[in-house]
Formats: C-alpha cells, structure tokens, sequence
C-alpha cells in the first residue's frame, strides 16, 4: 500500500526520537504499533466481510462473469455469422437472375431490326454492381404514348 524504505523508516525514527524525546519514545511506538494493529485487523475484517457478501448473493467472482460475458459475445457472434450466411445466399441468386435477364435483353435487342447491340462496357459495370429499378416520378409517363393520371 505504501512504498516506505528503510531509509525513510530511520529518518522518521531519528525525528520521533528528537521530538519526542528519548523517555517517552518506547511506550509511543508500543502505543503506535497496537494501533496499526488494530487497523490492519479491521481492513481484513472488511475484506473477509465483503467477500463473503458476494460469495452468499451468487455474484460468484470475476471469472464467472467474465466466462459469462465471453460465452454471451461468442453467442451474438454466431447469430451474426448465421445471418450473414443466410443473406449472401439469396443475394448472389438474385444477381445471377440480374445477370441472366440483361443477358437475355441485350440478345433481345440485338435481334431486333435496326436497332445495335450495347456496348460490352456497360455489361461488364451492370455485371460487378447489381441494377436498381428506375424510379418514376409522379410527373412523367409510365410508358410512352401515355399521360400521368394526376396532373395539378
């Protein structure tokens, strides 16, 4: 607790001898090391008494918590894990189906009368990001030839 050195000891000695002087210092370093006796019984008791409070309310001691905290960490790690594993599945499905039905548009297109094939750059960028659907705004037509229903 604290870090007292011989040296120190004797330099508090030397000052207690001079102050209070050479008749009185034994019975004040008997009275002094009952004291500390006392004090050091009482720290222990204090001690002793706590732990057996946590001891006899189940708290258990740090390792027990720490094994629990642990086992709780690996569990939520699991559930991630399991997750994450059951949505790359159905992900990767879903941009293979992305990639199928651009493959089949551009054959689609490049089959039609008049019209070219798109540039292989463009397949290749939709290949490595899966395609969003366009949004369509209230304002424009959903297909060519026809008017938005709500017009202000």
């Amino acid at each position: 607790m604290f870090d007292v050195s011989f040296t120190e000891l004797l330099i508090i000695a030397m000052v207690a001898l001079v102050v209070i002087g050479p008749e009185k210092l034994p019975k004040v370093a008997r009275t002094v090391g009952h004291l500390l006796g006392r004090a050091q019984r009482y720290v222990n008791d204090v001690k002793r008494d706590i732990k057996q409070e946590m001891d006899e309310a189940g708290a258990g001691s740090l390792g027990d918590l720490k094994k629990e905290m642990e086992e709780a960490a690996q569990s939520v790690k699991q559930s991630v894990d399991n997750t994450t594993r059951s949505l790359r599945n159905p992900l990767a499905e879903a941009q293979e189906a992305m990639r199928k039905a651009e493959a089949s548009v551009n054959e689609t297109m490049a089959g039609l009368p008049g019209s070219t094939a798109p540039a292989s750059s463009s397949t290749e960028a939709a290949s490595d990001s899966p395609a969003l659907p366009e949004q369509v705004s209230p304002d424009t037509p959903s297909a060519p030839g026809q008017a938005s229903e709500a017009k202000p």
